[in-house]
């Protein structure tokens, strides 16, 4: 009779370990990448936000605009070779902007080239009515906006008054194509000289890192500044349920510390922080507060 039961404890425990292994395998798709686990999908995912769509008195009746710059890379390759199929993170962008709107200022769209804006589409949140109808709004913008490249050419230099903010949002996107681009850090710099709000969520914080690309680390822009974002140490625990196919192949965070930067987080949580004027999250449990963060201090601007 022991034995039995004994034996059938192991089977029990054998089969919640295969299912388990399965669930937390990540989930290859057409182009050969693989996005989440379905394990990682629940457990990083949500089908709702907490967006709280705040009114927002005097709010802004100008013309300025938020400039959002978005990755148009879609595979971020891993230390082991395979490909994580990321972008920008639908939740990071998109609470952030509904704030915005509901504060008054208008949206506009750029990519490194004009290529369509790579979006994580395993994490929108099928059934945030509010989501889905920015997203609805902004569809055109994301697959057909300005080249950032185009901006920072023809007018950048004479639009300081037309824009209130850059910001750039998070998903892993942000670490293909924007840490290392020209117009980023020409971007990244004009925001800084002329006393503009920059706002970076999540992995967007790792664009940051184009103000450097003259290796100088003494001229710095955010040498100095603490700031919230998706910690090194995270990510190095995802693969584990699954959540990438393999480890990172660098890590941003410890990038921008060795440039003077603190990150004040040490979970993937709900911080938000402003420093001078510079505001970051943390993660997408961020989002909401990120964006009525960012949307107070524009507002607060303005008097």
């Amino acid at each position: 009779m022991i034995k039995k039961i004994v034996l059938g404890f192991v089977t029990l425990l054998v089969i919640a370990f295969i299912a388990i292994y399965f669930a937390a395998k990540p989930t290859q798709v057409e182009d050969g990448a693989y996005i989440p686990s379905p394990l990682a999908l629940k457990l990083a995912t949500s089908p709702t936000t907490d967006f709280d769509n705040t009114v927002y008195e005097n709010k802004h009746t100008g013309n300025q605009k938020v400039l959002m710059i978005c990755t148009e890379e879609r595979n971020m390759t891993m230390a082991n070779g395979k490909k994580f199929s990321t972008g920008n993170h639908p939740v990071e962008m998109l609470l952030p902007v509904l704030h915005l709107k509901n504060a008054g200022f208008d949206v506009e769209v750029v990519t490194p080239t004009g290529k369509s804006a790579a979006i994580e589409m395993w994490a929108i949140p099928e059934e945030d009515k509010n989501v889905k109808a920015i997203f609805k709004e902004f569809k055109n913008k994301f697959e057909k906006p300005r080249s950032l490249k185009d901006f920072v050419n023809t007018t950048m230099n004479d639009s300081i008054n037309n824009y209130a903010a850059i910001f750039i949002p998070g998903g892993h996107g942000a670490m293909l194509g924007l840490p290392d681009n020209k117009d980023v850090n020409k971007v990244l710099q004009w925001s800084h000289n002329s006393d503009m709000y920059t706002l970076a969520i999540c992995h967007g914080p790792a664009a940051l890192l184009a103000g450097n690309i003259d290796g100088n680390k003494e001229d710095f822009i955010y040498k100095g500044y603490k700031i919230a974002a998706f910690p090194d140490a995270v990510d190095e625990q995802t693969p584990m349920i699954g959540y990438m196919p393999g480890s990172m192949p660098w890590k941003y965070g410890e990038k921008l510390n060795d440039l003077g930067v603190t990150i004040i987080n040490e979970e993937a949580d709900a911080t938000v922080h402003i420093d001078r004027k510079l505001i970051t999250g943390a993660s997408p449990l961020a989002a909401n507060a990120f964006g009525k963060l960012a949307a107070t201090e524009l507002l607060k601007a303005e008097k």
